[in-house]
């Protein structure tokens, strides 16, 4: 086994220069203020330049554009050289790559570097070695898809998003170019307000101003316009782009036109809104037909049931209820009274008055009726100057004094009226509830009595039962 002392001596012996210029990897020297002396040709190999491109460039030379791994630029305080001379210390595979203006692909390199010499002197070298890790990095192209997807994709610087001038945009892809009508040489170096315009939301721009501002993610939808004014309406979503050490340095915008949407959903809330009011009018339609029909049965119903002149029930109407009254006083075991009344002399009245007057005076006589009388009383007009009236009561002798209360009520208040005092016969059929005969022949027994009540001298009321006047 060979000493060690003998294999370090023997390894001194080695060319360097020989070594780098077959060496598999980049090697790159720069002098202290960036200008490159060295590149060996596995470097100018992978950079796709010749020795004359290569040497005395520095890293601001405008063929020399690095990207980091969001495609974004690479500050210039990223470049490899520039990271070895600012920190003060060994770079360590520093994945980025490289565009030139010849060539449209993106190669990536995994970057080290060192210095090599003294630091407090200008005799010191920045030694950059790299290798083409473009395989590994890619195995399918994001770009490809970035380019080719039909959402809109916008990224823009991170700082100075304040107006006018930023945020800068640095790229768009072409279904950007599609929907608005701006190429991207255009738009690269604008700010998105470009797209904006006096319809477009403020409160939203505020709370993407916001978002920016904190730098955090954010969802909205927007109204811009396209280059010859047209608005569309976009769904997006706003992300922020770090570098390796966390820091945001860009923005990324992903947008979805959803202006068919859009107006679709306004059409739909307009043809809502016209369902709603068209249902209201069709609501409201519905309710005053139904009031009118409910007026036209209320009318059909008085038609049928109520005296037109006084507005009491007309014979059939009163039949009916006092059928009722009928069975209730057979089941109370109540005295039921079915009296007929007629006005007395009444065609004198219509002759020397005239029928308006008599008509007058059939509707007073109705109204004395409805005040002398009880709720619970049935009243009918059977035709012409004849009513008819059905009371339950405890005892014949109340029935009786009852109609002779109305009889001269009748007679009193009338003296004040254009016609004079009027009078009234009555004609009185009484009967338990459980031994009265049927309602027909009540009336009949009642209009006999009433008859009698006329030939006594009228102005009375007559008793069937009893046949006598009171």
């Amino acid at each position: 086994m060979r000493e060690a002392p003998v294999v370090i001596k023997k390894l001194t012996e080695v060319n360097l220069l020989n070594l780098l210029e077959h060496a598999d990897i980049g090697v790159v020297i720069h002098t202290k203020d960036t200008a490159v002396v060295y590149a060996n040709p596995t470097a100018l190999r992978l950079l796709r330049l010749s020795f004359s491109q290569m040497i005395g460039k520095d890293a601001l030379d405008p063929q020399w554009q690095f990207i980091d791994e969001h495609h974004l630029p690479l500050p210039l305080d990223e470049y490899p050289v520039y990271r070895v001379l600012n920190h003060e210390q060994p770079l360590h595979n520093q994945v980025l790559g490289l565009v030139d203006g010849h060539h449209n692909d993106v190669t990536w390199f995994s970057v080290s570097g060192y210095y090599e010499g003294d630091k407090n002197t200008n005799d010191g070298f920045i030694v950059i070695s790299f290798v083409d890790i473009t395989d590994k990095k890619i195995q399918f192209s994001f770009e490809d898809i970035v380019q080719n997807t039909q959402d809109i994709v916008i990224v823009t610087e991170a700082d100075n998003i304040n107006r006018p001038f930023g945020p800068k945009i640095v790229y768009v892809n072409p279904a950007f170019e599609k929907l608005t009508g701006y190429k991207a040489e255009e738009v690269i170096g604008e700010t998105p307000r470009i797209l904006q315009g006096q319809d477009t939301d403020k409160e939203t721009l505020i709370r993407i101003r916001t978002a920016l501002e904190q730098q955090t993610p954010c969802s909205e939808v927007i109204l811009n316009y396209a280059k010859d004014g047209r608005p569309y309406w976009l769904d997006i979503n706003i992300i922020p782009l770090t570098n390796r050490f966390g820091e945001v340095t860009h923005f990324a915008a992903i947008e979805r036109d959803i202006t068919s949407r859009i107006h679709f959903e306004k059409a739909m809330k307009q043809r809502n809104n016209e369902l709603n009011t068209l249902k209201k009018d069709l609501q409201k339609l519905v309710e005053e037909k139904t009031e009118a029909l409910r007026q036209t049965n209320l009318k059909l119903h008085r038609i049928a049931h109520e005296d037109s002149l006084t507005g009491i029930p007309n014979r059939m109407s009163f039949m009916m209820q006092a059928e009722q009254q009928l069975a209730r006083a057979k089941r109370g075991s109540l005295t039921i009274g079915v009296a007929i009344l007629d006005v007395d002399y009444f065609k004198r009245i219509n002759d020397t008055f005239g029928h308006d007057v008599g008509d007058k005076a059939l509707q007073f006589l109705t109204h004395t009726m409805r005040n002398s009388l009880r709720q619970e009383d049935v009243i009918g007009r059977l035709g012409g100057e004849e009513f008819a009236i059905c009371i339950l009561s405890s005892s014949d002798q109340l029935l009786v004094d009852s109609l002779n209360r109305l009889r001269e009520e009748i007679r009193t208040r009338s003296e004040e009226l254009e016609f004079g005092s009027i009078s009234v016969s009555i004609g009185l059929n009484s009967s338990q509830g459980k031994e009265a005969p049927d309602l027909k022949q009540m009336i009949k027994n009642a209009d006999l009595a009433l008859y009698q009540a006329k030939d006594q001298g009228r102005n009375r009321v007559c008793h069937y039962d009893e046949n006598l006047s009171y």
